[in-house]
């Protein structure tokens, strides 16, 4: 099955229906939305969707409930079906500076609900709109993570990320999520991506994730980390105490590091077996996601963009997990990523990883070749994949056993063809560059 997931970062509902064929063919098994809650439809900022103000309603500056019903059903049919994840934002509220920033949706909205109720009907996802959802009963109000406390997981979880009002896991609140999910279940998307996990707690992620009805959907969390000590402190009690995939930080630290300078390529042989890559079933795995370019904190995370290409032919070559390939609109206030992940999504080298991602699905993983600049692998017989990270060509001597004898692969980003005999092969990779090699 394919998939390849599509980040449509910060795009209208509408765009995705509009692009689907070209979604389709580049090799997409799923996309992943930005979050549909409530927020307000004028509201061109892409922060203003990680900020709910009414679980009870789908719509925003990115379309409503009827674009979402539109888009499920034009990506569930044709002949091949692309799932749907929902991004949701069940850590927090909106932060809002107003009177009653503890009441959702607060006074103005329920009369804007009553001001306009042919709109808010129409954009309702469950339950009575003119009631409010939440009040300060329902929030923690322990004051803001601060310093070292980003490092303690009881803060991290029980006070207020960035200012924004910080949902407790009580019964009321929980009953609320279930709600929420359940309708979006009914609606029919396939999986949920939660923003921010390691903020939330144990029983807030269980209510949603042990629920029976909602067990046959993919789940995976953002448990963002960047040491040893925050995946000692966040990620590794996720997955133990979950079931559910994670964003793989450690993968991503690992590729990080391996493409830096004085790296090397070895660290990206059998990382998982070193303690730097999630298992291979419980991994999301990605070069970009939008916290990077988008928060100054950890923009030099970024890798150069001929590393970044790499790093994407090495993500979509190896064996395990669920890639995730990053697309936005130059969201980024930073000249210098003008048009960098503009309509990246369908760009030739990473249509052309795709779809040797799609062709060896399965097909196990095993090394051919390992040095600080040079890293081969194949995909059984199906396929190989070279990288080379120096500033210099790269020519090594490798046996066929293995690969198909004779038989001819075609390379899928550049377009050459080999074929192969006897014993043993010449590859020549050329500097800075990635071959994905396929069997004809």
């Amino acid at each position: 099955m394919r998939n390849v997931t599509l980040h449509a970062f910060n795009w209208r509902y509408t765009e995705i229906i509009e692009n689907l064929d070209a979604i389709r063919a580049a090799g997409y098994g799923a996309i992943l939305i930005p979050p549909p809650l409530y927020s307000d439809p004028k509201g061109d900022q892409w922060w203003q969707r990680y900020q709910p103000k009414d679980y009870r309603v789908l719509l925003s500056h990115l379309g409503g409930k009827r674009d979402l019903e539109n888009l499920l059903e034009a990506c569930h049919s044709g002949s091949s079906r692309i799932q749907v994840y929902a991004d949701l934002v069940i850590n927090h509220m909106a932060n809002e500076a107003r009177a009653d920033h503890l009441n959702f949706p607060g006074e103005a909205e329920l009369e804007r609900y009553k001001a306009e109720p042919a709109l808010f009907a129409e954009n309702r996802l469950y339950g009575d709109l003119n009631e409010g959802l939440f009040s300060p009963w329902d929030f923690n109000q322990a004051g803001e993570i601060e310093g070292h406390e980003w490092g303690d997981r009881g803060a991290v979880q029980y006070q207020n990320l960035s200012g924004l009002p910080d949902l407790k896991d009580s019964d009321w609140v929980l009953k609320q999520q279930y709600l929420m999910v359940k309708a979006l279940v009914e609606m029919g998307f396939d999986g949920f991506r939660v923003d921010a996990i390691k903020h939330i707690t144990e029983r807030m992620i269980d209510s949603l994730a042990d629920t029976p009805d909602f067990q046959g959907r993919f789940w995976f969390g953002e448990v963002l980390t960047g040491s040893e000590n925050d995946e000692k402190v966040f990620l590794e009690p996720f997955l133990r105490e979950t079931w559910m995939s994670a964003y793989d930080f450690p993968l991503f630290q690992t590729i990080r590091e391996a493409f830096g300078f004085g790296g090397s390529l070895r660290a990206l042989a059998n990382p998982q077996d070193q303690g730097n890559a999630l298992p291979w079933n419980r991994a999301v795995t990605f070069v970009v996601n939008h916290d990077i370019p988008h928060n100054d904190g950890f923009r030099f995370w970024l890798l150069d963009p001929q590393d970044e290409h790499l790093a994407h032919a090495y993500i979509l070559g190896r064996d395990g997990g669920v890639p995730l390939i990053y697309s936005d609109h130059n969201e980024s206030k930073h000249d210098v990523d003008r048009d960098r992940w503009l309509d990246f999504y369908k760009r030739p080298d990473i249509v052309a990883m795709i779809a040797f991602h799609n062709a060896v699905q399965g097909e196990l993983m095993h090394i051919l070749y390992e040095s600080d600049v040079l890293l081969v692998f194949r995909r059984g017989e199906q396929g190989m994949v070279a990288i080379n990270k120096s500033g210099t060509e790269q020519r090594v001597d490798l046996s066929t056993w293995g690969l198909k004898n004779p038989g001819q692969y075609r390379e899928l980003i550049q377009g050459q063809t080999m074929t192969l005999s006897g014993n043993q092969f010449s590859l020549s990779v050329p500097a800075r560059s990635a071959q994905m090699w396929l069997l004809c």
